[in-house]
Parts: structure tokens; C-alpha cells; sequence
């Protein structure tokens, strides 16, 4: 599709775009069909320890309200019209779900309800300014520590401790326990029939990153259902297959409306390892380390977009940002998948990074690379938090020199 490149100005309607508010954007001209095409300019909002919002826990509820508000704003300031809002981020929900308990990164206690809910409002307010509302769910994992015992006693986890595997100080659901897999999809898909979200996010944890001289303890998973595998590494791949497999199906026939996107890790396979990956010497690949056959989502057509972590700057020795978006966009080439690219804003004008990274112009440059390729349909910056701060300017950049006005995402 290209980036823009003219100035004329195109307004959203819910009628063009589907389920979001029914007036023009604020402040834009009335619709010119003349105008740019449908991109995807998204940034992820987290809410796990607390990183973007709420700031802090226990705020009083009508200013943790107001500071979503204010995230929602600084997106339409920006130009963008998607927001993936962390709504599941450890086994816990921020809104009011039968099946698992009140966040505790809200009140600072897990189980007590906020007073509010969180995804209802974000996604009223969300669709009454012309942004996407992406409902970002982590499937698997339970708490940033280790000791059940934390967790409220009604929690599905202790209620259900064979569901649980310790690994490099948290607690994760064993992604090879049928049970497992029926019980995260039925949490998440609750918010799916509850509210009018766009799209269900996932992002890039599914086995757990690897931690040295530590071993996921699924043997007992293994044992009762790992028959017919070759190895345990093909029995887990296939456990998540499944999960994403089930997901987009289920997805479809609760609301059809409703797509299905994940971010993965940006490396599938390094080419040493397979002549079909990308020339890369990433330390971690999806397909090995995690599990997560990434390529095969893409070309079985099993989610509606995809948007790898390319966090790395144009020249990376390891991973190059300018070798891995040719590599996606051939990926996708005819799956009817949408490619977005995730974008390591929370690295612009970081002391502790390399120095492309100091330069406000690196991530333009990003866009200006991604534009030679029509198969990648947008960017998603990581996070809300720099999209609103912009240390080095490097937002207002991307903003100057792609986003002159706001468009439409893709459908």
C-alpha cells in the first residue's frame, strides 16, 4: 500500500470502518475519497506491574478513569487509531469476568473490583474517538512470582493446582493440559461476547522465554499425552498450534466481526537452523525455544494479523530490522494475513542503547523501509507510555514525516 505521501484528509465513520463511532474523527476534514488508503497505526497500552497505567495501584478510580481517557487522547494526538489494551495480563481480568479475578494491578489487591470497569469504558471511549479497541490477552501465564499461596484461595490455580508449572520464578498454566486449554480460551472469550472489541491480541509469551538450568516440569502432560509425537519439542508446538488454531475459530463464530492478531517474538528460525528463515543470529527463535510455529499461523491463514517485535535498528548484526521486514513481508504474500511491525519506541533516546537508537530519526527511517514493501500494513509502537512521553522526539518524527493525517486501519 505505501505510506502517505499526499495531504488530503479523509475522516472514519462507523459505516466505512465497523463498530467505531459514528461522528468524523475530531478535528478532521470531511471524508475525501481522493484521501489514503487503510493503515494500522496501533500502540500497546500494558498493564502488567503496572507499566503504562493505571501509574501506580490503589489510585481512586475516577483518576485511574481520567489517565486511560488521557492515553486514548494522546493516540488521537498522534495521529494513530488502535489501541491494544492488556485486559488479561496475569491470569486475571480488568473487567468483571466469572472466571478469574479483579486485576491486582488496579487496587493492589487481586479479587477486590475496582468500582469501574476498565475494558467496558475503554472501549465506549475508545469507539466514540474513531480508535480500534484490540483486547490484548497473555494466555498462559499466571503471576511474576512463584508462590500460589499469593493468590486468592478461589483462584483457578489453586482450586486447580496440577494446572501449574514453576518456571525461572513465575507460575505458568501447563499449555499441554486439554483443560488448560479449554479453561484460558473461555476466560478470554468472555470478554469476547461481552463488549464490542475490535480484536483479540495476544502477544509473544506462550512457553516461556528459556532460563538457564531450569527445566519446565511437564513430564506428567508428556506422559498422558504426548503419544504419537516424535519428540516433546513437537508435542508442545502442536499444544500451541491447537490454542491458536481453536481461538480463531471460536473467535469467528462468537462474533465474526472480531479478528485475531498476535505479536510474536520477531525470529521464527535463524536461517542456519532452516534455509526458510531469515538471515538472522537471534539468540531466541519462536519456532525452537517457545514453541510457537509463527510461520505456520501465517500460512494456514489461523489469525487475522500478525505483527512481529522487530525491535531492533536498521544494521542490527544480529537481527536487522532492514532483513526481517523483507522476510515478513514475504511470509504474508497472499495469506490475506495483515502485516503490522512492531516498533521499539521504549528504545528512542534510551542512555543504555546502541547509538541508532539516539538518533530521532531511526524510526522514521523504519516506516520509510516498511513502505517499500506493500504487504506490511501498519506499525505498533511499544508503548503508550513513550507514544505520550516521546523522549527523543522520535514519535514526532514518525508523526511529521508518515502520519499528516489520520486514516482508517485495515479490515
Amino acid at each position: 500500500m505505501g505510506r502517505i505521501t499526499g495531504i488530503t484528509r479523509r475522516s472514519l465513520t462507523a459505516a466505512a470502518a465497523g463498530g467505531l463511532a459514528a461522528a468524523a474523527w475530531p478535528g478532521e476534514a470531511a471524508a475525501d475519497e481522493r484521501g489514503p488508503g487503510p493503515e494500522f497505526r496501533g500502540m500497546w497500552l500494558a498493564t502488567v506491574a503496572n507499566r503504562d497505567w493505571p501509574a501506580r495501584t490503589g489510585l481512586p478510580a475516577a483518576e485511574q478513569r481520567a489517565s486511560l481517557l488521557a492515553f486514548l487522547d494522546t493516540a488521537v494526538e498522534r495521529r494513530l487509531n488502535a489501541v491494544v489494551f492488556q485486559v488479561r495480563p496475569t491470569a486475571d481480568a480488568l473487567w468483571p469476568s466469572p472466571y478469574e479475578p479483579w486485576s491486582e494491578w488496579l487496587t493492589g489487591v487481586q479479587g477486590q473490583d475496582p468500582g469501574w470497569d476498565p475494558l467496558g469504558t475503554a472501549v465506549r471511549e475508545a469507539h466514540r474517538r474513531g480508535l480500534e479497541l484490540h483486547a490484548w490477552f497473555n494466555p498462559y501465564r499466571i503471576a511474576n512470582h512463584a508462590d500460589p499461596t499469593r493468590l486468592l484461595p478461589t483462584h483457578p490455580a489453586r482450586r486447580h493446582p496440577e494446572w501449574v508449572v514453576p518456571y525461572g520464578g513465575k507460575l505458568y498454566y501447563n499449555p499441554g493440559l486439554p483443560e488448560v486449554r479449554r479453561f484460558v480460551q473461555d476466560a478470554m472469550l468472555h470478554a469476547v461476547a461481552r463488549y464490542d472489541i475490535d480484536a483479540v491480541h495476544w502477544d509473544d509469551y506462550f512457553y516461556p522465554y528459556p532460563v538457564a538450568g531450569q527445566v519446565f516440569d511437564d513430564d506428567a502432560a508428556y506422559a498422558r499425552h504426548g503419544a504419537g509425537f516424535p519428540d516433546r519439542a513437537a508435542w508442545r508446538r502442536n499444544n500451541i498450534d491447537l490454542l491458536v488454531r481453536e481461538t480463531g475459530v471460536r473467535v469467528k463464530r462468537l462474533k465474526r466481526g472480531v479478528r485475531f492478531g498476535i505479536s510474536p517474538f520477531a525470529v521464527w528460525r535463524n536461517r542456519a537452523t532452516d534455509p526458510l528463515g531469515s538471515d538472522t543470529r537471534a539468540g531466541v527463535q519462536t519456532y525452537d525455544d517457545l514453541y510457537a510455529d509463527t510461520r505456520r499461523w501465517v500460512r494456514e491463514g489461523w489469525i487475522d494479523y500478525i505483527v512481529p517485535q522487530v525491535y531492533w535498528n536498521i544494521g542490527f548484526a544480529a537481527a536487522d530490522y532492514a532483513k526481517l521486514v523483507p522476510w515478513w513481508a514475504e511470509l504474508v504474500r497472499g495469506t490475506g494475513v495483515n502485516l503490522y511491525v512492531g516498533e521499539a519506541l521504549y528504545k528512542a533516546g534510551d542512555p543504555a542503547q546502541p547509538a541508532p537508537w539516539q538518533d530521532p530519526a531511526e524510526l522514521s527511517r523504519h516506516l520509510t523501509l516498511c513502505a517499500d514493501h506493500p504487504q506490511v500494513r501498519g506499525n505498533v509502537y511499544f508503548s503508550a507510555k513513550e507514544v505520550a512521553a516521546d523522549r527523543n522526539g522520535a514519535m514526532a518524527r514518525v508523526v511529521a514525516d508518515h502520519y499528516p493525517c489520520r486514516v482508517r486501519p485495515p479490515r
